[in-house]
């Protein structure tokens, strides 16, 4: 007797959100009360003098905005073992893991079932509305995703990323089948030791199960463009698999060789189908449709430093549709993507104002960023007040304060959004950016503070020439297949090439941000490039800052030019006398 499969009833999904949405003012203060009444036994929470009050007012006036800094002693000692509600009424069990520190140490970040559940719940609602416009049905999904090792704290918490605790967490696999998007790979493959190999079987599955594939996912574009370079390498490799049925050598794990062989059996004519849609395509283009026929969309983050890849992804793509994923980070989830016909560059996020408690710090103008007096006081340190979930403006950009079932309250997230306009009462939301990552390519996050520091560390190499550096700018070049880090430097006199090949190498090796330094591992980041430039070059974008009338003694040197400044580009570059590519990894 066959088992029933459980759907997911997605018009149900769609009522629900439906309710929730039409009043989030009302539907936010009970989500605030839930969390307070749920975890007012913590000691963090205890010893701000909430007294069991649950309402908006006395939370914001007993509770501060805090960062990660300022929460990294209570979560050390969750991850201590310390039995005590410190953050939550019930214990945590789980430390997802983020790379988001200046100094590439991992950030530790409370998981719990809670948690868990709200992620599902994104994911419910926004598969409602894509498979409203794009249904899927009696299909597979052939989703390049990676687990990592899962370590274990001093006082015995399980630790790993976000996305691994996902993964791993029993609920997922159940949500997946019932939204008919089950990953097309055996979990030997997904938790597999070495990324190379379960990419490798992550493609010879999507092949085996080639006319089943609906949808082609992963958490970020950058990893599906990744796994199709990769398909243009071992193409042939992964026929002669299917043509014998015998796996390749260059899978080595015995767990996932066992795993591959139930699905792996000689199949010559679907091996001469892919060689000969293969040697029929001009430079790849329309790869996914050719291989995978029933594919409906193609699924990942498409926004932020993700938007690079786009233009390689459509090359693969041809006209399948590229819908951006959900709004969320290693913290917890904000909104959901329910329009998922817009192109991944305009995609929006439906805030869900029962899944936490949301506030929004306005931001000024983004020039008034580069300005600061003398006393080094930047406009932003003096923050305006934050504004509650429906008080957003439509065109406004802010940062994303949340409070959420894991032990985070007034928590800033770091994230700039905009306000695009509102679904019922709940704003929708574009994300802009980080608004303290200054460097980022793949799923490395570098900061103004770890340029800084590779700066002066590669800089004591000339210093030993009684030389300096007089200014230095960044940038990442995503011209180049793959992107990388570019450093402009103004040194106050003649380097030799072999002392600056040198200090390139050393950037490149000061960098120790954990994402950057794997990505670089693998190639999946290029080598950084130092691009000396001209004496009196930065004097030229000081000229250009007082030309549009900022003020000498407010201005500091943009330590990263981003797309959106073309024009201090445009000086930097105009102005390069030598180049040097590294060679440290």
């Amino acid at each position: 007797m066959l088992e029933k499969k459980e759907i997911l009833d997605v018009e149900k999904v769609i009522r629900d959100f439906e309710v929730i949405t039409k009043d989030a003012e009302n539907v936010q203060r009970e989500t605030l009360k839930m969390i307070l009444e749920e975890n007012g036994c913590a000691e963090y929470l205890q010893n701000l003098g909430l007294n069991g009050r649950t309402d908006p007012e006395s939370f914001k006036a007993c509770v501060p905005l805090v960062t990660h800094k300022d929460l990294e002693p209570c979560i050390q000692r969750v991850a201590d073992g310390v039995f005590s509600p410190i953050l939550t009424g019930k214990p945590i069990t789980t430390i997802s893991i983020s790379s988001g520190t200046t100094q590439g140490k991992p950030k530790f970040v409370p998981f719990n079932d809670e948690l868990m559940e709200t992620t599902l719940q994104i994911f419910r609602t926004s598969f409602a509305f894509r498979n409203k416009e794009f249904p899927i049905e009696n299909g597979r999904a052939l989703q390049f995703i990676y687990s990592s090792k899962q370590i274990k704290t001093k006082g015995g918490l399980f630790a790993g990323t976000a996305t691994s605790n996902v993964f791993r967490n029993s609920q997922f696999r159940k949500a997946m089948k019932a939204m008919q998007s089950e990953c097309c790979s055996p979990d030997e493959v997904i938790f597999g030791p070495d990324f190379h190999q379960s990419l490798y079987c992550h493609l010879l599955c999507g092949l085996i199960f080639h006319e089943e594939i609906r949808l082609v996912s992963s958490t970020f574009a950058y990893s599906i463009v990744l796994a199709f370079r990769t398909f243009e390498q071992v193409w042939e490799e992964l026929c002669d698999d299917i043509r014998e049925g015998v796996l390749t050598s260059r899978i080595t794990f015995p767990s996932v060789r066992s795993a591959m062989a139930k699905l792996l059996k000689p199949n010559p004519e679907l091996a001469d189908l892919i060689e000969k849609k293969c040697s029929g395509l001009s430079n790849w283009y329309g790869l996914i449709p050719e291989l995978f026929p029933n594919v409906k969309y193609i699924y990942g983050i498409m926004t932020g430093c993700m938007e690079p890849y786009l233009k390689k992804l459509r090359h693969y793509a041809a006209d399948v549709t590229l819908i951006s994923a959900d709004y969320g980070s290693s913290e917890g989830w904000i909104g959901a993507n329910i329009n998922p016909s817009l192109p991944p560059e305009s995609a929006t996020y439906a805030v869900l104002p029962n899944i936490g408690y949301f506030e929004f710090i306005p931001l000024k103008e983004n020039v008034e960023e580069h300005m600061q007096d003398n006393g080094n006081v930047s406009f932003l340190s003096m923050e305006p007040k934050p504004v509650d979930l429906t008080e957003v403006r439509v065109g406004e950009e802010y940062e994303v304060i949340i409070t959420n079932f894991g032990g985070l309250y007034r928590y800033k997230l770091g994230d700039v959004v905009k306000v695009m306009g509102f679904h019922n009462s709940t704003p929708e939301l574009k994300f802009v950016c980080r608004r303290n990552v200054m460097l980022a390519i793949n799923i490395d996050k570098s900061t103004e503070q770890d340029l800084q520091l590779a700066v002066e560390e590669a800089a004591k190499l000339i210093a030993k020439e009684k030389l300096e550096v007089i200014d230095f700018s960044s940038n990442v070049d995503v011209s180049t297949d793959p992107g990388h880090y570019v450093i402009f430097w103004e040194i106050s006199g003649e380097v030799s090439d072999e002392v600056l090949t040198e200090c390139c190498n050393c950037l490149d090796r000061s960098f120790v941000d954990g994402g950057y330094v794997s990505s670089r591992k693998v190639d999946a980041i290029g080598p950084l490039e130092l691009r000396v430039v001209r004496r009196g070059t930065f004097q030229k974008i000081l000229d250009h800052y007082l030309g549009l009338g900022a003020a000498l003694s407010q201005f500091k040197t943009p330590r990263c030019v981003g797309p959106a400044n073309n024009k201090i580009l445009q000086i930097l570059c105009d102005n390069v006398t030598k180049n040097y590519f590294s060679t440290a990894f």
